[in-house]
């Protein structure tokens, strides 16, 4: 008999502590789910039906990148749209690619750009496995910067089947070219994964562009960024097509300082 009362105490034990697990994994699982929704709660976005997106609220200077990609661009018309609290005060604009290749669309829009007093950058693709110097060098003999625009851009997003130190190193030739020849740090462009996984450990002191789409709060890098690229899918008056959104982090003093002199 004393067997038996131990064996039914057992089983009592047994079933109390699977409905204890039982009721953690629960409180766990709704608690994530609550998570989940909480967060979803405080992403701060508006959306704007005339740019067709929604935009992270708290930043007050608003751009688009574009390339020939776009056709033909009537900038005074992307200078001219306004929703609500948002007009476009910047351009990034493709320039170069690889050691040869112009973009067909770059010469007119670097020029309709400024025509329109919408502050203008110029950006570089970058192939990784390219000489980096001999690409800063195509950039260089394509792009003239004047005051009031901003920094050469890179837009370094893949490895082009070479190794990462064979891509860092053609990064750095650019880098260090494009910095002795126009006397401004450059930006560094690339989506958040590529940037933890091949960049942030060698380039940090460098400005940060990053692309990061559908993120609730901000791009999930672990350091200071300057523009956020937020959205693939935007529409703006006098552009066909889709062209990307972005935002700066700063206030206009910040946004002025970065701008060649």
């Amino acid at each position: 008999m004393p067997r038996k009362k131990r064996r039914n105490k057992f089983r009592q034990f047994t079933i109390v502590a699977l409905l204890c697990t039982g009721a953690l994994v629960l409180w766990l699982y709704f608690n994530k789910v609550a998570e989940f929704f909480s967060m979803d709660r405080e992403t701060n976005f508006t959306l704007y039906p005339g740019f067709g997106i929604q935009i992270p609220n708290g930043y007050a200077i608003h751009g688009i990148d574009v390339s020939r990609y776009q056709q033909q661009i009537n900038w005074p018309m992307v200078k001219q749209m306004k929703e609500k609290d948002v007009r476009l005060g910047f351009a990034f604009i493709k320039a170069t690619e690889g050691i040869r290749y112009t973009d067909g669309s770059f010469k007119r829009n670097w020029r309709k750009a400024r025509e329109n007093r919408l502050t203008r950058g110029a950006y570089h693709f970058f192939v990784a496995y390219r000489d980096g110097k001999k690409q800063a060098e195509h950039f260089i003999n394509t792009v003239n910067l004047l005051p009031g625009d901003l920094p050469p851009v890179l837009d370094v997003e893949t490895l082009d089947g070479t190794s990462a130190s064979e891509m860092q190193k053609n990064v750095k030739a650019w880098l260090k070219t494009i910095e002795a020849y126009y006397h401004v740090k450059p930006i560094i462009y690339s989506n958040a994964s590529f940037y933890n996984n091949y960049l942030h450990d060698q380039f940090s002191n460098y400005p940060l562009w990053v692309a990061h789409y559908l993120e609730p709060r901000q791009p999930r890098v672990s350091r200071e960024w300057k523009f956020w690229q937020h959205n693939e899918g935007g529409r703006v008056n006098g552009i066909y097509g889709f062209v990307d959104f972005n935002v700066f982090n700063g206030d206009s003093t910040e946004f002025s300082a970065m701008l060649v002199k």
